[in-house]
């Protein structure tokens, strides 16, 4: 007997050690089992004599990446070998009933909260709550909404006008939880009733695994500081914050300010997203981008990444799963790294191993709806650059539509502005940044069209050339004391190129920064763009790849 549980216990913790890269429903439901049902449960004491105190912690890890979700909720069982099998039924278990038994529930779920609840910020609460609702094995129902209060007052016309109210005003909060609708920022839209909106930053944020962030990026220092040391360690977020901050020191993503302000990892969310088209169920789809931190081992191939039509379940034992502690840095396996690939100066926490993993099929879960289609990438400066720099083309193909010149004209703008995105994403980011973030996903080719061609920026400048005024005119006299993302984007990338000698290797960012100060025509653009250097060279040469 003591051979017998040494041989399982040598065999479980070597398999144990490596992620099944996928499983068989229709193997593990035709396989017979011996163990009676008291016995299909691998009890900790037990686990811990057969795999020498390390069982329990793999059994978790393997639990945690179980294919049990909003995409595969039926448990599918992990194989071990057929000694193994045949020593653990001497023992009284049953192998491929307990992972199925372990990869079946998690103790806990992921409660989500949204921060901001602006006309976005309460559209993105909308597709989540929808979500939490569908997906009760993996996440907590109720979404808390962050609402920076404020009080409205309801129209006599408003199908929620109380007489007994009148015109009398109400915080916004209150009229949010009573009838699931913000009226101020996303009116003739219903919330669902799981949206709760809460005017305290720290009590919305309270025990949440999931931050969504959603609020002007001028905010977001003043609100990690605010939350500092008020959410859970191991908390991850998504920032639904379009643009980047560029400054001649250099360019910083806002997922970097909200990570490195709170010690946690963030990703980006972004595309070509209107939001009260979104609001409306109109299809649309966007890009996700979550490079899943290596202590939290959700990196690996496990089941949940493989189709569920891969029938033969396999082990590679060439996969170590990383089971993380936040002292295992003198691992380089478990380094964190940021948008630049160095080394992320965030201490990062792992997500406990009794939450389902925090990957892209995980997020992709809580996002994705019918009409918003998500796509999962791992590019975060890709993303993010695509939703700042779309803003200067767009000012682009306004000034050449203005002058009628038409759409060959503007997709040539949208071609060469392509060209620039990619090139600067490149240059200051390195191999981080995929060509394929700017020419396959939303947040890039996708955003770029629709900026450029029913965007605020594209309007603005066009009709600037139309009334032969500046843009800056447009702006003071069309946007209610509102700047746009364009013209400061604009300016500040200007500067941070020149500071750098590289203005003539971004002839169109070049040219557009020229028409907006007054230096050059419109009617210029065509040369401007044409007497710089071969784009060819920058194709060939492999830096647009």
């Amino acid at each position: 007997m003591h051979t017998i549980r040494y041989a399982f216990a040598l065999t479980s913790t070597r398999v144990l050690r490596h992620t099944a890269r996928s499983s068989s429903s229709s193997s593990s439901s035709s396989s017979s089992c011996c163990c009676s049902s008291s016995s299909s449960l691998l009890q900790p004491a037990a686990a811990q004599s057969l795999v020498a105190g390390h069982a329990s912690t793999r059994c978790l890890h393997l639990a945690r990446h179980a294919p049990l979700h909003a995409c595969s909720v039926e448990a599918r069982a992990f194989s071990l070998p057929p000694a193994a099998q045949s020593a653990a039924r001497r023992l009284g278990h049953c192998p491929s009933r307990t992972m199925a038994s372990l990869a079946a529930h998690h103790a806990h779920r992921h409660k989500v909260t949204v921060i901001g609840s602006g006309n976005w910020g309460s559209t993105i609460a909308k597709i989540v709550a929808e979500n939490t609702t569908a997906h009760p094995d993996v996440f907590e129902p109720e979404v808390q909404m962050w609402v920076y209060e404020e009080e409205v007052s309801l129209a006599a016309d408003s199908p929620h006008y109380d007489p007994a109210v009148g015109d009398a005003k109400q915080k916004l909060t209150a009229v949010i939880n009573k009838y699931h609708e913000n009226v101020k920022y996303l009116p003739g839209i219903r919330l669902p009733a799981n949206v709760v909106a809460n005017p305290d930053l720290i009590d919305a944020a309270k025990n949440s695994t999931i931050l969504v962030f959603n609020l002007p990026h001028q905010f977001i220092d003043n609100i990690c500081k605010q939350l500092r040391g008020h959410i859970v360690p191991y908390a991850r977020a998504i920032s639904c914050i379009k643009g980047v901050h560029v400054s001649d020191d250099g360019v910083s993503l806002f997922s970097e300010w909200i990570g490195d302000g709170l010690g946690i990892y963030c990703g980006a969310l972004s595309g070509a997203n209107i939001a009260n088209e979104i609001a409306a169920e109109k299809w649309c789809a966007t890009t996700i981008a979550y490079d899943p931190p290596p202590v939290d081992a959700s990196r690996n191939p496990t089941p949940r990444t493989q189709s569920p039509a891969h029938a033969q379940p396999k082990v590679d034992l060439s996969i170590t799963p990383v089971v993380a502690t936040a002292t295992d840095d003198h691992d380089e396996a478990l380094v964190h790294k940021d948008a630049r690939g160095r080394k992320s100066k965030v201490k990062l926490t792992p997500v406990p191993l009794d939450f389902p993993p925090l990957d892209h099929r995980t997020f992709k879960s809580l996002f994705r709806r019918p009409y918003f289609h998500v796509r999962m990438v791992s590019d975060v400066a890709g993303t993010s650059l695509g939703g700042a720099l779309k803003n200067i083309v767009a000012l682009a193909a306004g000034f050449v539509v203005g002058k009628g010149w038409g759409d060959n004209a503007k997709s040539e703008i949208c071609r060469l502005g392509m060209v620039e995105m990619i090139k600067f994403g490149k240059a200051f980011f390195g191999q981080t940044v995929d060509t394929a973030t700017f020419t396959v996903e939303s947040a890039g080719m996708a955003d770029l069209v629709t900026s450029c061609s029913s965007g605020r920026n594209f309007r603005c400048a066009k009709m600037a050339v139309e009334r032969g005024v500046t843009v800056e005119e447009i702006e003071r006299t069309e946007l209610n004391g509102q700047m746009l993302q364009g013209t400061s984007t604009a300016k500040e990338v200007n500067s941070f190129l020149k500071t750098r000698g590289l203005e003539h290797e971004y002839p169109l960012f070049t040219a557009v920064i020229g028409v907006l100060e007054g230096r050059h025509s419109v009617d210029e653009i065509p040369d401007l763009v044409a007497e710089e250097e071969d784009w060819d060279a920058n194709v060939n040469g492999g830096l647009l790849r």
